[in-house]
């Protein structure tokens, strides 16, 4: 979904199983004699922020006890909201909403997809649709790739779809403008969230917008090649369990029907949930009666996973072409925000009546399976308390507090934080590149960051609502081999934050 409330009032705010491996007998030793180390410097102060609960059953649970296998990654694959993602010619191709361009991130593995750098894949010169450009969506027809996108003029209710033509067949363009997609009953209507429906040998555009249900409806118009609607558009009263919207069409073909999953609820809310309804093989999707309504939502809110507002998704298919995918944006928030929206993946099943199941949303340090037939390398992780599922480690100068306060906030239900100049938090670990991932909060400073002891970069952790695992550094790529990062505490902090704090949680460490 598009980065914005319902209407009337829509501001637009930029952006929009846990395996259980094993340590070795010495890494159980060393990370046992770590936890001691650590939890006995710690003062056990509460800062503002922590609460005093322990983490959850199901937290406790999901806590990994030992390395990774290979072949495995952890969410979230990208910053941004809105995902749409295929897999092509050797490579997953990514967009999400990036507001005024489109930009695209390709990587031959989910594992890699955090590090990959964007490409700008599109941008528009003419003012009537150079803002707010949001959900692009990019399918390959012939050997030409048509990219489809909402945009405005600065006005959320001009907001309207077009779509962009390749110059050659590669999904990162160049692009050209090709065409707006507007039905004739529809010419001049608030529409956003283009997908193409392909059912009985011809493309449809599905799309959100006005029509006698809501504002953000679901409506479908036939087109007669990838860049001209041909007819007028049909609305679909598609059940969404609230008012507000029904948005994000996205299809599968299996088992003798297409279902269809939509996203319903506001975005902001983390209520925010996917619905499904499917056409059997051979119906007239321009006939709303041929649709079938399945009750309840299929993917939604996953409070003891500390995930909220699961939606605005995209629907893919392994490198072997033998599993189904979800790509999907959600929170890591109860609040009602639109910020923090972040993509994450996890392998759709099939139930014994031939429908898709979605299960439940992942944790977002949840380590999964790749998808068959990637290739990897996968990351491995290093814990706040030492603990590694690689050749990481960890150790920390001065007092820091730790607890498991922050529950399904965090990476295993615990984090490290300090507010005293000067404590330090060093990584050592062996690979090219390392993430870190923590709580950002309203009690929150500066931190320095530095590589090699060379020189420091100033991180802001204050961010509010509340909400933990946020990627708060990535690093540029490394020489192969053993590298050091220092976290330093600054003491200071912005205006805002009512604190200093550094949170230290879960780090990503990447070996080529």
């Amino acid at each position: 979904m598009s980065a914005r409330p319902p209407h009337p009032s829509r501001p637009f705010h930029a952006s929009r199983s846990f395996r259980l491996p094993r340590l070795s007998g010495v890494l159980r030793l060393f990370g046992a004699l770590a936890v001691l180390v650590l939890l006995g410097a710690g003062t056990n102060a509460v800062r503002p922020d922590e609460a005093a609960a322990a983490p959850s059953a199901a937290a406790q649970a999901a806590a990994p006890s030992a390395a990774a296998a290979a072949g495995t990654f952890r969410n979230p694959l990208n910053t941004g909201p809105d995902p749409y993602m295929t897999h092509w010619n050797g490579d997953y191709y990514l967009t999400t909403t990036q507001g005024n361009s489109v930009k695209m991130w390709r990587s031959p593995s989910l594992s890699t997809l955090l590090t990959a750098g964007p490409v700008t894949v599109w941008t528009d010169t003419d003012a009537s649709r150079n803002q707010h450009v949001w959900a692009p969506e990019f399918y390959r027809f012939g050997d030409r790739w048509y990219l489809y996108y909402t945009a405005d003029d600065g006005t959320d209710d001009h907001h309207r779809v077009f779509v962009a033509e390749s110059e050659r067949d590669d999904p990162t363009g160049p692009y050209h403008f090709k065409a707006k997609l507007a039905p004739p009953n529809h010419a001049n209507d608030f529409a956003i969230d283009p997908g193409i429906l392909q059912v009985n040998g011809r493309l449809y555009l599905a799309y959100s917008g006005i029509n006698q249900y809501q504002h953000n409806g679901l409506n479908i118009a036939p087109l007669s090649n990838p860049y001209t609607v041909s007819g007028n558009a049909v609305a679909l009263n598609a059940a969404g369990g609230c008012p507000e919207v029904r948005e994000g069409p996205e299809f599968l073909y299996r088992n003798g029907r297409t279902w269809m999953t939509y996203s319903t609820c506001d975005t902001g809310k983390p209520d925010y949930q996917l619905w499904m309804m499917s056409l059997p093989d051979g119906a007239d999707p321009l006939v709303p009666g041929n649709w079938q309504q399945h009750q309840g939502p299929v993917f939604s809110r996953a409070d003891d996973h500390g995930v909220y507002g699961p939606g605005h998704h995209a629907l893919f298919k392994s490198p072997d072409g033998k599993e189904d995918w979800i790509v999907y944006h959600a929170k890591s928030t109860s609040v009602n925000t639109y910020s923090n929206r972040t993509t994450r993946a996890q392998r759709i099943g099939w139930k014994a009546d031939g429908s898709p199941d979605f299960g439940v949303p992942l944790a977002t340090g949840a380590t999964q399976d790749l998808p068959s037939g990637d290739p990897g390398p996968s990351a491995y992780w290093i814990n706040d308390d030492g603990r590694s599922s690689g050749a990481g480690s960890l150790a920390y100068t001065g007092t820091w507090n730790s607890g498991t306060g922050c529950g399904v906030q965090c990476f295993w239900g615990d984090d490290h934080w300090s507010a005293t100049v000067g404590n330090t938090a060093t990584y050592t670990f062996t690979g090219t590149r390392i993430a870190l991932l923590s709580v950002r909060d309203t009690g929150n400073g500066y931190a320095a960051v530095s590589i090699d002891g060379g020189a420091e970069q100033r991180l802001d952790y204050y961010g509010t609502p509340r909400t933990g695992e946020n990627l708060q550094y990535l690093s540029p790529r490394l020489p192969s081999g053993r590298h050091t990062l220092r976290v330093r505490v600054t003491g200071d902090h912005d205006g805002q934050s009512g604190a200093s704090f550094v949170s230290v949680d879960r780090a990503e460490v990447w070996t080529n």
